[in-house]
């Protein structure tokens, strides 16, 4: 298990791309969880986002929440570096 966390609904548009393969092989110390609901339903049905370490992340497409959780991690990991 790594030592940053991206909780994923795996029913909010974030999950139109392949979020846990592209995390994992960029930061091999983050695990992605997918999840079955996380229970920002409102949320969910606006836009695509993600939990890093229990803090929103959005984006209006699923890319741009992607540039913003590669954002996130890097901060949080830079805790450990």
């Amino acid at each position: 298990m790594g030592i940053v966390i991206v909780d994923v609904c795996d029913g909010n548009a974030i999950t139109t791309i392949d979020i846990e393969e592209i995390i994992e092989e960029e930061f091999p110390e983050v695990s992605v969880m997918m999840n079955e609901c996380l229970s920002f339903c409102g949320l969910c049905a606006l836009k695509p986002y993600a939990l890093v370490n229990g803090k929103r992340i959005s984006g209006n497409t699923p890319e741009a929440c992607l540039d913003k959780i590669r954002e996130a991690l890097r901060k949080e990991l830079a805790v450990y570096g």
